[in-house]
């Protein structure tokens, strides 16, 4: 029986990110430095690395916004598509070909205002797509306006006075619409978010990493929190490992967030249930 080491290329540990680059793309990339989606980015690179997947072997679909110029820097199988619906797109692409190893790139604003329906319909299905969610809490690439997860109170370009509005929390959507394994990380906790990813793109489902991470441009300077060290401070300063959130009060919890595995279960998945569907009808 082969295993993961088997597969893998023999290539040194500097080697990796220069292997599932695109050669011919211009760096550096559009982020602003300090930018936590290029952290995401580093995550990824490595999961896949270690899973031992072929480059041809993986289809990335992304939308609009920052974290969905991801895919255009890495060397997979690549649909930059409209906004809000990376989902839709991807769920084409895992019908045509179910081995295909389908991952989303989206952020919160792409994902859950525009793109919310999909999100939700796609967690239902239990459709076996990963979406990794570089959540923000702003629209970074559009000029810095409130999205689904700014905090209440919070101040963007479209709050200057307070967001009055409740935020969703997206991955309990996702766990509650149906989908099968959900997980949080950081980009300040990058070995605990790489592995997360790992597991999502593993898991046979639906499944959510919503990677916490910083926008110092837009929401770290209207909110007053710094540069990007700052932020990152915050990050390791307000993480709660799940396991150890169970035991706290909601008074202890607040301000806080949690990160690990969130939810994780077992329910059969689309591709599989049409394609049983398929079979009865030609068996007739």
């Amino acid at each position: 029986m082969s295993t993961v080491a088997d597969k893998k290329p023999d290539r040194q540990k500097s080697d990796v990110m220069l292997h599932y680059l695109r050669p011919a793309k211009k760096f550096p990339n559009v982020w602003c430095p300090g930018c936590g989606i290029g952290v995401v980015m580093g995550a990824f690179i490595r999961a896949v690395d270690k899973l031992g997947w072929k480059k041809d072997e993986v289809a990335m679909v992304s939308g609009i916004g920052c974290s969905s110029r991801m895919p255009v820097y890495m060397d997979f199988n690549s649909l930059h598509t409209t906004h809000g619906r990376a989902l839709p797109f991807a769920t084409g692409v895992k019908f045509a070909n179910p081995k295909m190893h389908v991952v989303v790139i989206t952020g919160d604003g792409d994902a859950l205002a525009i793109g919310g329906n999909h999100f939700i319909h796609a967690s239902r299905r239990n459709i076996d797509i990963t979406a990794i969610l570089i959540n923000n809490n702003i629209y970074g690439m559009t000029g810095g306006q409130g999205s689904p997860t700014t905090p209440s109170g919070a101040f963007s370009t479209t709050t200057p006075y307070g967001n009055a509005e409740k935020h969703f929390d997206a991955c309990s959507l996702a766990a509650a619409a149906g989908a099968t394994f959900v997980g949080r990380g950081s980009v300040y906790h990058t070995p605990q978010l790489e592995n997360l990813i790992s597991k999502a793109l593993s898991h046979h489902g639906f499944s959510l990493v919503e990677a916490v991470s910083n926008c110092h441009t837009y929401f770290g300077r209207l909110n007053r929190q710094g540069d990007a060290v700052a932020m990152l401070q915050s990050f390791k300063e307000n993480a709660v490992m799940a396991g150890k959130a169970k035991t706290m009060t909601e008074e202890e919890l607040r301000g806080k967030f949690t990160i690990g595995v969130l939810h994780e279960a077992e329910k059969t998945e689309f591709c599989d249930e049409y394609q049983a569907v398929i079979d009865r009808v030609k068996a007739k």
